[in-house]
């Protein structure tokens, strides 16, 4: 007899009873030890703060096995919930401490919002799927970050009424920065963001400086398309 994965997540969750969350929390350091640690990422706030969010509560039920993988998740609304690396990536990319005020693009699910708030950021997040938005501040809330501030919007424009910001991160791919987003940086804040389109996207840092914006290439990345609201700008696949 075959089972779903939703059932077998279920028939998990009943053999181990109380040792659920502890099995849970094993493979979590297991997905920071292998997927995040090995890769290179060394900012402690980070790796601690990924070992800390429960992710697989943020996932759809049906996927809550496949949480701690190495691999994108879908959500509703056509989305996905990004790869924990990426996730990892893109916080150490942004150069943060705690007490940053950061920005977000893309609520989701809420998880990178939520790993955010665990690395001590003062957060903003913006969706444009009032969906989305409504759903993820549910989990946030029920999962005890109630002082998550979220908005749906278009992400292009930011949150213009709470900048500036010593950050802001993206998860949505554009074809250039958009000038909204990084006019809404303080000096020496970063902007990190896909760009490109979706067969050839680089994720990129802008840095505020006195003269302008310094702009550096690191990884190659994929993003899927989003709606035209968003402009040119996809969520990872």
């Amino acid at each position: 007899m075959a089972y779903s994965l939703w059932q077998k997540f279920t028939m998990i969750h009943h053999i181990l009873g109380p040792k659920f969350e502890e099995f849970q929390t094993f493979l979590r350091s297991k997905m920071v030890d292998d997927q995040i640690k090995r890769r290179g990422i060394k900012h402690a706030g980070v790796l601690t703060a990924m070992g800390s969010v429960k992710r697989h509560l943020f996932a759809p039920e049906d996927l809550r096995t496949r949480a701690y993988e190495d691999y994108p998740l879908p959500i509703s609304s056509g989305q996905t919930m990004s790869q924990p690396y990426i996730v990892a990536l893109m916080m150490e990319l942004l150069g943060i401490k705690a007490g940053a005020k950061v920005l977000e693009i893309g609520t989701g699910s809420g998880y990178q919002a939520a790993c955010l708030s665990e690395l001590g950021c003062e957060t903003y997040s913006v969706e444009i799927f009032p969906g989305l938005s409504k759903s993820a501040g549910l989990t946030l809330e029920r999962l005890g970050y109630p002082a998550i501030n979220l908005k749906t919007g278009d992400g292009r424009a930011g949150w213009p009424e709470r900048a500036p910001y010593d950050g802001i991160i993206t998860a949505c791919a554009a074809i250039s920065a958009p000038r909204e987003l990084l006019n809404q940086l303080k000096p020496g804040a970063r902007l990190v963001i896909p760009i490109g389109p979706e067969e050839a996207q680089t994720l990129k840092v802008f840095e505020r400086t006195a003269e302008g914006f310094k702009e550096t290439g690191t990884t190659r990345v994929r993003f899927v398309p989003m709606l035209a609201a968003y402009g040119d700008a996809g969520r990872e696949k």
